[in-house]
């Protein structure tokens, strides 16, 4: 077999085929990570038979082989980690191969995030008072969201025109923001989350803003996904109070060092 550098495109059918196979998605922290890594198929005379992705040189986002030439996943799977001297991998849990493939090397294994589902739970009490808005932000709303949400995004004019942010408003306050990224890789499904104002904190406003979130998802006829940091417990019990749940989590497994780094 043979391992050649190439672009996501030339290995499109193969990711559609990965993608299909997971018990559950993946949120757009990792789909970030992976989008921006490069791509490398893995051939069997003119077949392409697999792939693997690298973030920044270092860390193995994406490996997969077809169903008809896993009895050389181990194999290859070293050749990747060796030839690219990995320092570490996102596993998603429910990528079995990945998963089953990190496990079978003496790595250090920690917990990164965990991804939600809408659990499709009607949420009855989520509904707005008399002078609460939520809605798609505008240009107008600049300002106030950039005072307001500070380096919590980017390109925040950006987002805004390409609606990506809504503002949850009382009366003139603006109460959080709600950010929904549909998927590149992923047809019909987005990641949705939210920033409470500091000031307004604790008071069930980040919870609104998921119900909201979740019921504009199903009016556009989008699948709403989300992730947090596996150790930020606020927002974990915010997205569950939502109506989001978790059964995946994200793995941040930690390559052994190499023999001469330990010398």
């Amino acid at each position: 077999m043979i391992v050649k550098e190439c672009q996501i495109n030339e290995v499109q059918d193969l990711v559609e085929v990965y993608i299909s196979a997971l018990s559950s998605p993946f949120d757009s922290f990792l789909e970030g990570h992976i989008l921006e890594s490069a791509f490398f198929m893995i051939q069997e005379g003119a077949a392409v038979v697999g792939y693997y992705a690298i973030h920044n040189n270092e860390t193995l986002t994406q490996f997969y082989i077809r169903r008809s030439h896993q009895r050389h996943a181990q194999k290859m799977f070293s050749q990747a980690l060796e030839g690219h001297a990995v320092k570490s991998l996102f596993v998603p849990t429910s990528d079995e191969l990945f998963l089953s493939l990190a496990i079978d090397k003496e790595f250090t294994i920690n917990k990164q995030a965990y991804f939600f589902q809408d659990s499709q739970a009607e949420i009855a009490d989520g509904d707005l008072s008399g002078d609460e808005t939520f809605r798609l932000a505008d240009l107008g709303d600049l300002h106030q969201i950039q005072q307001v949400c500070g380096d919590f995004l980017d390109q925040y004019e950006q987002r805004i025109v390409s609606g990506q942010l809504f503002t949850f408003i009382r009366g003139n306050v603006l109460l959080g923001i709600g950010v929904v990224e549909r998927s590149k890789m992923i047809k019909g499904l987005a990641s949705i989350g939210m920033l409470t104002n500091e000031a307004y904190r604790k008071q069930g406003v980040g919870r609104v803003i998921i119900l909201q979130l979740r019921k504009w998802c199903r009016q556009q006829g989008i699948t709403p996904v989300s992730g947090c940091w596996y150790y930020n417990e606020a927002s974990k019990r915010t997205l569950e109070s939502a109506g989001m749940v978790t059964k995946t989590r994200l793995l941040n497994v930690k390559a052994a060092r190499h023999t001469e780094d330990q010398l």
